[in-house]
């Protein structure tokens, strides 16, 4: 079940463009690219490469048994692996969206760029040890490429654990999460007191607290960082209603509105990847775009804050 206000806010702008017409003309230039070209991002510590656009499952994979609405989800990732997708991230907060998940893959031929992300979300050594193999088992998988520690939640007990699974070769990479401003301070210390692969924070053009100190840390520390929440839930494709991208926008292969958003975010040095969540076929379309072309430069980002905040 997507959130409202993303379905209500996405809908509108694209009624307040041409609608599907509109949409008709911008999917065309998506399509064309080559799944190869997709832009890539190394993590830091090894150097693997992974695209910069990947998929959330927040909500919008939350769904029942229902065949059809299920084989919509199949749908969903079938376009994201046909454009290259790598990172899928879900969470056991997440209710049926691992089970939702494993189901799609089961369905889909080509799996091959899958980069699977999951989290760790109780209290408990040996009940974290019984979720995570719940989640390998919920998504059909020998190991995981990366286990997050979700929300800080007794992050130094299952770190521990999350070591020895590393070691083990049950999953290849250690990431910790939050997706609230009050836990930067802590998440700041566990940072630097702790050897992490991964890092998962807020971070969108209009909340930029992350850019003073969490990104710097990442990037001295040699940290690959997931950004969640990018469209801030959806909210601000409530403020392009009815505005047309600027002209300039086209010098960074920029078509739709989720585009600018995500260029804006993967084109900051320190962030390695963006995990936008949708249940829908043609939001994914566009989402993956922005994983094609050109970048915005230091330059032209500034300029993209002044005018999206223009529009606020």
């Amino acid at each position: 079940m997507i959130h409202d206000s993303y379905k209500l806010t996405r809908r509108k702008f694209l009624q307040g463009i041409g609608g599907i017409t509109a949409a008709m003309v911008l999917r065309p230039q998506i399509l064309l690219a080559d799944p190869s070209s997709a832009i890539l991002k190394p993590i830091s510590k090894t150097g693997e490469q992974i695209p910069v656009i990947g998929m959330g499952s927040w909500m919008t994979f939350d769904v029942g048994s229902d065949p059809r609405v299920r084989e919509v989800r199949v749908r969903v990732l079938e376009e994201f692996f046909s454009h290259g997708g790598g990172m899928i991230d879900s969470s056991p907060m997440y209710g049926r969206s691992e089970a939702v998940i494993g189901h799609c893959l089961k369905q889909i031929k080509n799996t091959d760029s899958l980069f699977s992300a999951t989290k760790v979300w109780i209290i408990g050594k040996q009940l974290g040890i019984n979720q995570m193999n719940k989640s390998l088992s919920l998504w059909n998988l020998p190991q995981f490429d990366l286990m997050q520690i979700h929300n800080m939640l007794s992050w130094e007990t299952h770190l521990e654990t999350l070591k020895e699974w590393k070691q083990e070769g049950h999953i290849h990479y250690i990431g910790i999460t939050t997706s609230h401003g009050r836990r930067h301070d802590e998440l700041e210390e566990a940072l630097k007191k702790e050897d992490f692969d991964f890092v998962q924070f807020t971070y969108n053009i209009l909340d930029r607290e992350v850019e003073q100190r969490l990104l710097p840390l990442a990037a001295e520390k040699r940290i690959a960082v997931i950004i969640n929440r990018p469209f801030r839930r959806g909210d601000l494709f409530g403020y392009t209603i009815g505005k047309q991208l600027p002209e300039w926008s086209q010098e960074f292969d920029c078509h739709n509105w989720a585009q600018f958003l995500l260029k804006f975010i993967v084109s900051h040095p320190a962030v390695t990847c963006a995990i936008p969540a949708t249940s829908r076929v043609d939001h994914m379309t566009e989402n993956m775009g922005a994983g094609f072309g050109k970048l915005p430069d230091a330059k032209t980002r500034q300029k993209m804050i002044q005018y999206f905040e223009s529009i606020v």
